[in-house]
């Protein structure tokens, strides 16, 4: 399913790596500087009060690339699915066009066309909790493009106090009230909807680590781009959300093919309870899944392998079965510009992970700091540690040879929780414009204690563009 990267391009990314860097830092200095460095001033104050205005329509342009390397580390051994242990680099570039329309009261129609180009450091391979969260597992030398998401959202209110939506990629302005029901269906991501943490959930502006965007072992139903079919329901009472959905497993696990009939498909709920504590907002959230569709049991995989000699594999073993999950976020604002978030999460670790990544328990706490302390209010300063494991039947079926979706060295003898640590700061340049200087450490990637550690140097550019009535 992953192109090998072409060899051509060994000796043009290292040159594209160089040329961003020094752009970054002329960057970097021109906005330090006292006359040049001076965020573009806030709207009038009158405009910032004005009630929203309900949108027909909206256009948004994005664009993001990313430029990730690390130098070469300890490796005794390797797999087919290993970090390659050699100074590496990657570069992924991905464009997204959202359009959205409103037929009637209440309802939004919305289509997102999107574009990739590149490869992943070691092409999405080597870590459970992988270093790029906008790097599709589909990687490619040349720019190809795929509908991401087309879908209707239903708004219906049930009154309350008002309560009305900003402008946003996928979201037109509208008034709504605080209770509610709103309805979506078609073709989106399910953390679009689900464990959506505030300050930890979107790699094109904040954090880039897979298992910090969204908790490691909160096995979504995708293909191998992130998005499925499917519909959810919300419903907002007060300071409580329920939410609840039903989605499109792949054919496979780990499959860029959606089943076309659902007979493999994925449940998801969850319930929100927003808080306040010394005054400030926050929110706690319980989400859980149940996954039903043909995976293969780790231990019938290792058993397998043991009476045949070849290395385990799931694909051989697998049958129609549940595969349940849980985690648990939570995010504080503490302070003007500044608030904590984690979470907790435990899947299943009995049977093969399907579609997310190879990660079945995980823990993370991280912070987040706006730089209007510092007197940059759009730049934002991020840090965050998350712990992942695999079970012990997963980390025998590792040692049998077997692959996982993200992770397989080939052998596992030493096996070890995956550590990570994960800092960021995105610089506003110019209104729409962000650029981030990302770093991850990554400790006994795949959980392989043989291995690593490993330091990933990431640089990510970001624009945004809106046109509206």
């Amino acid at each position: 399913m992953l192109d090998p990267i072409p060899s051509r391009l060994k000796t043009l990314h290292p040159l594209r790596l160089r040329a961003a860097a020094v752009a970054a830092f002329a960057l970097i200095l021109t906005c330090a500087s006292p006359a040049l460095g001076q965020e573009n001033p806030p709207p009038d104050a009158s405009s910032a009060s004005a009630p929203v205005t309900p949108q027909a329509w909206a256009a948004h342009l994005q664009v993001t690339d990313i430029l990730q390397y690390y130098p070469s580390f300890h490796s005794p051994y390797e797999g087919p699915q290993s970090l390659r242990p050699g100074a590496t680099w990657g570069n992924t570039f991905d464009a997204t066009l959202y359009a959205g329309v409103r037929p009637w009261r209440g309802a939004e129609v919305w289509g997102n066309l999107e574009m990739y180009q590149g490869y992943a450091p070691s092409n999405t391979l080597g870590a459970a909790g992988y270093m790029n969260g906008d790097g599709a597992k589909v990687g490619r030398a040349h720019p190809y493009g795929r509908l991401a998401r087309l879908f209707i959202r239903q708004t219906i209110d049930l009154g309350g106090r008002a309560d009305d939506q900003e402008a946003d990629l996928n979201q037109l302005a509208a008034h709504r009230t605080r209770d509610r029901v709103v309805i979506t269906a078609g073709k989106f991501n399910v953390t679009d909807i689900f464990d959506a943490n505030k300050y930890a959930h979107d790699p094109r502006s904040d954090f880039l680590n897979w298992s910090v965007i969204a908790a490691g072992s909160f096995d979504y139903a995708a293909d191998a781009w992130g998005y499925t079919y499917g519909a959810a329901a919300e419903w907002y009472r007060g300071d409580w959300t329920w939410r609840g959905g039903i989605f499109d497993l792949s054919d496979v696990p780990n499959s860029a093919i959606l089943t076309s009939d659902f007979h493999q498909f994925q449940l998801v709920g969850e319930a929100e309870r927003r808080t306040r504590f010394g005054g400030r907002a926050g929110a706690i959230r319980i989400t859980g899944f149940l996954t039903r569709g043909r995976m293969g049991r780790y231990a019938d995989a290792v058993a397998l392998a043991a009476a045949t000699g070849e290395p385990a594999s799931t694909a051989l073993v697998r049958h129609y079965a549940s595969r349940p999950g849980v985690d648990v976020s939570a995010e504080q604002e503490l302070a003007d510009g500044v608030a904590v978030f984690g979470r907790l999460g435990w899947s299943d670790g009995a049977y093969e992970s399907y579609e997310y990544t190879d990660i079945d328990r995980t823990a993370e706490a991280g912070v987040s700091i706006s730089g209007v302390r510092w007197g940059r209010k759009s730049d934002t300063f991020g840090a965050a540690v998350v712990a992942n494991q695999l079970s012990s039947a997963g980390a025998q079926y590792l040692n049998a040879g077997g692959l996982g979706i993200l992770v397989g060295d080939g052998r596992l003898p030493h096996p070890g929780t995956e550590a990570i640590v994960e800092a960021y700061y995105s610089l506003a340049v110019t209104r729409g414009l962000q650029l981030s200087l990302d770093d991850q450490f990554v400790e006994h990637p795949a959980y392989n204690r043989d291995r690593g550690p490993v330091n990933v140097i990431g640089l990510r550019l970001h624009a945004e563009f809106a046109a509206r009535p």
